[in-house]
């Protein structure tokens, strides 16, 4: 089995999906890439049991075959030569790899292709097609505020429910929450899952702001198509919590204030804020809003002024900088809201003008109780 293929190419490839290479595998062979070709297409797959990724190429091949090639090794090799052609020459008895290049070659021992784990075969699967745009978007907003309880999986991952009039993901970690609903999508059939976070991560990563992506998915799996790349995971067994029934439905006292002026404001103010509790105290009365924090371990105290727009009773309520700053960071309106409605009970942030009409967002947050 021998095949010539370019550095560059094949570096680029195989740096999409080495993401799902992990130090710690269970199964040696799995810190290889496994090689396929076939009628001059070459695909390359990298695995951790749970989650699989492969990419496809096109090579100048003489035979088919397969083989497991060191994946450091591999990448070191290719990361540092210049964009040239190589020619991988392959023993199929004694596995042995050469690849000449340019000014010399190199060699190393390979596995036998065979003994690669196999990918899950979708059997009586949904699938849904989505733009690479609203994929992206919607892993962007989520994934922040899933969980890293290992004694609850469930919340350590993105909820994904489709039906025929939206679709929706929803992440929290009991402290903070985010549901994300896209309007512009449409699927036949009604389904929910939860997918873990590190393929989320990859996918972030991979799947850009152009094209598609085809979605399939079943009880147990999912599967990603798009470009080039084929990205598989094992779905989040379990039943994800009833998230509606902790947002709160009457909200009278509303909050509207600069997003960007409100997020700077609580960048500086929380430097002076308690290192374990990252706790700031809002104080809202009339049009201003006060941002104050302080440690007093250290007797470090900062306070901040902004004018806001306020519709309810004056009100003093406590939130961790580090949730508030993540929330903001990821909403784009220009000004947003915060409804509330005791200093006890979560707070709502939802943009103050929706600009894109099939788009829905809403983070809570809960407070943090104020020391008297």
């Amino acid at each position: 089995m021998n095949f010539v293929v370019s550095s560059n190419v094949l570096l680029k490839h195989l740096q999409s999906i080495s993401g799902v290479l992990t130090t710690n595998n269970s199964l040696p062979i799995l810190d290889n890439f496994l090689f396929e070709i076939e009628d001059n297409q070459l695909v390359v797959s990298a695995s951790d049991v749970e989650t699989t990724m492969k990419t496809t190429l096109e090579v100048q091949a003489t035979e088919s075959g397969k083989i497991c090639i060191p994946a450091k090794l591999l990448l070191d090799i290719l990361k540092n030569l210049p964009d040239q052609p190589c020619t991988f020459l392959v023993d199929s008895t004694s596995f042995g790899v050469e690849i000449s290049y340019d000014n010399g070659k190199s060699k190393m021992v390979g596995y036998n292709g065979d003994d690669y784990p196999k990918s899950p075969a979708m059997q009586g699967g949904n699938q849904v097609k989505l733009s690479a745009e609203i994929i992206s978007k919607a892993i962007n907003k989520t994934i922040f505020a899933t969980g890293n309880d290992e004694l609850r999986p469930v919340m350590s991952g993105v909820y994904c429910q489709f039906s025929p009039s939206e679709i929706l993901f929803v992440a929290t970690d009991a402290h903070k929450l985010v549901r994300y609903k896209r309007t512009d999508i449409v699927t036949t059939s009604s389904a929910a899952f939860i997918l873990p976070k590190k393929p989320l991560n990859l996918l972030k990563a991979n799947v850009g702001s152009e094209g598609e992506v085809l979605v399939e998915f079943n009880d147990s799996n999912a599967v990603f198509t798009f470009g080039d790349i084929i990205l598989m995971c094992r779905l989040v067994d379990g039943k994800y919590p009833n998230y509606e029934a902790v947002i709160p439905k009457e909200n009278p006292n509303v909050l509207t204030v600069d997003r960007g002026q409100f997020l700077s404001s609580i960048k500086r103010v929380s430097i002076f804020a308690n290192k374990s509790t990252h706790q700031i105290k809002l104080h809202i009365a009339g049009s201003e809003l006060s941002i104050s924090a302080e440690d007093l371990d250290f007797n470090n105290e900062s306070k901040e002024r902004l004018t806001c727009s306020f519709d309810g009773d004056d009100m003093e309520i406590g939130f961790n900088a580090r949730f508030l700053m993540e929330m903001l960071s990821n909403m784009e309106s220009t000004e947003i809201k915060i409804q509330m409605s005791v200093p006890s009970r979560a707070g709502l942030l939802v943009p103050a003008n929706n600009e894109n009409e099939n788009e829905d967002i809403l983070m809570l947050v809960m407070p943090v109780m104020l020391n008297r």
